[in-house]
């Protein structure tokens, strides 16, 4: 009986999961779905499903002749769209709940594997969530969170306790190199753990040959056989020209929210974790390896260059952080420091007297009852996204050609794609830089905005209500306000082609109607 109890006994482990996967699968206007990429993710799958192939010219803009177009996450759009053809997008957001919950489980299992104890493992598991919770989008790059945790744990096991798994980074690099362009960081962090091996052979002649050297060649030869099997993706050798191709895009990188430094006023964790890591390498007694030192440099440097690198900065460096929590204060405080201890050691104890899976599974079949019985509805915020102004597009027609901003593109592409060609979405980095210029020229009102307009032939504009855009549309006498609310407001020229829906929908009344329900 008792060794069956402990089945009914949750790990902390199982207790994250379960908690992780439980509030973003139940909780309703979730920011999972606050980035309108996931919907363009989904109708790739569904292209790639109906044609049996990868498109290679974009077919959701009218800019001609059509873009190249490099689908390099096609594995995890084909996957997103079966999810979403059997239960919507609101299992679409259940696949991304799982994966982050999968994710952190993984963490605090390999942190449990570094001989860290189940509560400081768990604490230090919720010290690298919050930071990355502002990457929580069902896009594809949390499948990168996941893969490099189990890549870390295969290569820390190998480094540090001499458990050789090595053989499954191939074969985990077969599946990344199809799923997210993250893939380039496994090489990365590869060539980190290699050169602290080589470097031994300069430094510490002893390590070199007490393990170095066959460290350095077990690596080259994984390192090797990963570079094959990452060829075996549909664009070949090209696919490892894509990652550089982006960050050396600067215009790209400065006009990109997500690709922006973080601000320190609205990242005081991301601080916080800074200065404690100095702190640590400061006082405590554990000196880092050179795998250690590389891995923190170029995290660090990834992060204060761009925001979107976050959520792996606290998935690298958190665990390095929480080995050097070894500090001689004497027997300062020995009173408290035999409590916390106690309590560490009390909680470890009965944590490992858990056995199995079942909360985990039990969480995941009563979200998948949950989700087919109707019960899990998500979906686009209409307070967030321009949900009921894509509604009207769609109800009414509007001929002609649009110009929109890239989050209504992409929202556009998700319901209305048979309907309309947008001007811009969420891949900017397809569009390239002169469009993108172009894009700048006209929201900003550049000399010559006008002729973009003309060149591209747009007759109609759909743009976010509270942008300084709309409010210098709106006073200009050539085009048409026909619908407003404070997500989005279309506008069309003032010509006879649009003189019934100007008619039918006079823009300033309406938005006037609108901004009462509002008040009321």
């Amino acid at each position: 009986m008792a060794r069956f109890l402990r089945y009914l006994l949750p790990s902390l482990a199982d207790a994250l999961f379960v908690s992780v996967l439980l509030y973003l699968s139940f909780r309703p206007n979730l920011g999972l779905l606050n980035d309108g990429d996931t919907g363009y993710h989904v109708r790739a799958g569904e292209y790639i499903l109906d044609t049996f192939t990868l498109p290679k010219i974009d077919p959701y803009s009218f800019i001609t002749p059509a873009l190249p177009w490099t689908v390099h996450e096609w594995l995890s759009e084909v996957i997103m769209a079966v999810v979403h053809r059997l239960s919507g997008i609101s299992g679409v957001l259940v696949l991304y709940s799982f994966i982050l919950a999968a994710t952190y489980y993984a963490v605090v299992r390999a942190l449990k594997a570094q001989g860290n104890s189940a509560l400081p493992a768990v604490v230090a598991t919720i010290v690298i969530i919050v930071p990355s919770m502002i990457h929580w989008l069902a896009r594809p790059h949390l499948f990168s969170l996941l893969i490099i945790v189990l890549w870390l744990h295969i290569l820390d096991t190998y480094e540090c306790r001499k458990q050789n798994r090595l053989y499954l980074l191939p074969l985990l690099m077969l599946l990344w190199v199809n799923l997210h362009g993250g893939f380039i960081i496994g090489f990365v962090i590869l060539c980190i753990y290699l050169a602290g091996n080589l470097l031994l052979a300069c430094i510490d002649r002893e390590a070199w040959n007490n393990g170095g050297l066959k460290r350095t060649k077990d690596y080259c030869l994984i390192l090797g056989i990963s570079m094959g099997t990452a060829l075996l993706n549909p664009f070949g050798w090209k696919i490892f020209l894509f990652p550089f191709k982006l960050v050396s895009d600067t215009y790209l990188m400065d006009h990109t929210m997500e690709f922006l430094s973080p601000n320190f006023h609205e990242q005081p964790v991301f601080k916080a974790l800074i200065l404690l890591l100095i702190l640590l390498l400061a006082f405590s007694r554990k000196r880092p390896s050179l795998i250690q030192i590389g891995l923190i440099l170029l995290f660090t440097n990834m992060a204060l260059y761009s925001i979107r690198y976050l959520p792996l900065f606290a998935l690298i460096v958190v665990p390095i952080m929480l080995q050097h929590l070894d500090f001689d204060f004497g027997n300062t405080l020995p009173r408290v420091r035999a409590f916390f201890r106690k309590r560490v050691e009390t909680v470890a104890t009965v944590d490992q007297m858990s056995r199995g899976f079942l909360w985990p599974s039990a969480a995941v079949l009563l979200v998948i009852f949950q989700l087919y019985s109707g019960s899990i509805v998500h979906g686009f915020d209409p307070k967030v996204k321009a949900v009921d102004a894509v509604n009207f597009i769609m109800r009414e027609q509007i001929p002609g050609r649009m110009f929109n901003n890239d989050e209504i593109g992409d929202l556009i592409i998700y319901k209305a794609h048979r309907q309309y060609k947008v001007f811009i979405d969420g891949r900017l980095d397809m569009y390239g830089t002169e469009r993108l210029k172009e894009y700048f020229k006209v929201t900003t009102f550049s000399p010559g905005w006008e002729d973009i307009l003309k060149k591209y032939g747009c007759t109609w504009i759909i743009f976010d209500t509270e942008s300084q855009f709309v409010r210098f549309i709106n006073s200009l006498p050539e085009w048409r306000l026909i619908y407003s609310d404070k997500r989005a407001s279309i506008f069309v020229s003032n010509t006879p082609q649009y003189a019934d829906l100007t008619t039918r929908y006079p823009g300033v009344q309406l938005a006037k109607i609108e901004e009462e329900k509002q008040k009321k």
